[in-house]
């Protein structure tokens, strides 16, 4: 019988020290083989305890790694950075069987091992796919289920998605795909010792073409930190909507009345008609843990509890951080 195979993560990671390595230690303590990080920005702490750890991997991407012939420059926005960098882990020494590109605010969860369920994907799968769930903003509201916390997921279907997200979000539901705030897409693991591969945000391609029989992964879950309180939320609004995840050339989601829009359009809608005091009522509804709005994800199947327990993880794997 073979061996299980082995895995790794890696990110492009601009963000505060706590968090990079919060983001490593959960990654270790499930199991990671590898935990590769680009680091956007310098961050000297962070690094040296990146290094002193024997399953992680870092770069630092100053002006020398991004001037180098093969690179031609720093890319201005984030996304290409981060595409370019995981295809450079990707193709230069993964270190791993398999390797899943996300974001610090992204945590894979399984309740099995992730090597037990990768080796079980199709011989001939490229990909497979881990679909993100997002983490409710606790508010003044406790659950039965504490420590775990409150995350949301919505349907595969694309037309049993737009019927449930019309009834779990009465008020913003027609505006929103699956009632996420990011993507619905989640991220990929792709097989890695295979020619001609490259990496982007979501998908792996194949010869620039992008694979589109990536297996789905559904014991995984993506545990995505999008939207994880109001004050963390608002903080990086404005960057979200000029250059992130809510810029206005990004592919609009379809409307239930058939007008095609997409987030940016979607928010300047809202403070058009009511300032902070409406994106406010907005985040009540969509993204904290009401009782009400729990009750309708429990009733659809859409309400899971988990408790990352990060704190503990990083205390383990980095101390000197705790």
């Amino acid at each position: 019988m073979n061996a299980a195979p082995n895995w790794g993560v890696v990110a492009t990671i601009k963000a505060p020290t706590r968090d990079i390595l919060t983001f490593a230690a959960h990654h270790l303590d499930l199991g990671a083989h590898r935990v590769h990080v680009y680091l956007d920005a310098p961050d000297p702490q962070a690094e040296a305890a990146l290094r002193a750890h024997p399953k992680c991997r870092v770069i630092l991407c100053d002006d020398d790694y991004w001037n180098r012939r093969s690179r031609k420059g720093r890319p201005d926005k984030h996304q290409p950075r981060q595409s370019l960098n995981a295809t450079h882990c990707l193709n230069k020494r993964p270190q791993v069987d398999w390797l899943a590109h996300i974001d610090v605010d992204e945590f894979l969860w399984s309740e099995i091992p992730i090597a037990d369920r990768l080796a079980r994907v199709a011989p001939d799968r490229l990909s497979a796919r881990v679909r993100p769930i997002e983490a409710l903003d606790p508010g003044p509201y406790k659950i039965e289920a504490e420590p775990y916390r409150a995350y949301k997921s919505c349907a595969l279907s694309q037309a049993d998605r737009r019927a449930q997200t019309n009834a779990i979000y009465p008020t913003y539901g027609p505006y929103l795909n699956g009632g996420f705030l990011s993507h619905v897409a989640g991220k990929v693991f792709v097989r890695t010792g295979q020619p001609d591969i490259s990496l982007r945000i979501h998908n792996a391609f194949r010869n620039k073409v992008m694979d589109d029989k990536a297996e789905e992964l559904h014991e995984l879950r993506l545990c995505h930190h999008h939207a994880a309180t109001w004050d963390h939320w608002l903080a990086a609004y404005r960057y979200r909507l000029s250059l992130g995840s809510y810029r206005a050339e990004l592919k609009p989601a379809p409307h239930s009345d058939g007008y095609a829009f997409n987030m940016h359009e979607f928010f300047h809608m809202l403070e058009e008609d009511g300032g902070e005091p409406a994106l406010r009522r907005f985040f009540s509804e969509v993204c904290t843990a009401t009782p009400e709005l729990q009750k309708r994800l429990a009733s659809y199947g859409h309400l899971h509890h988990i408790n990352l327990d990060l704190d503990a993880k990083r205390a383990r794997h980095f101390p000197e951080h705790s």
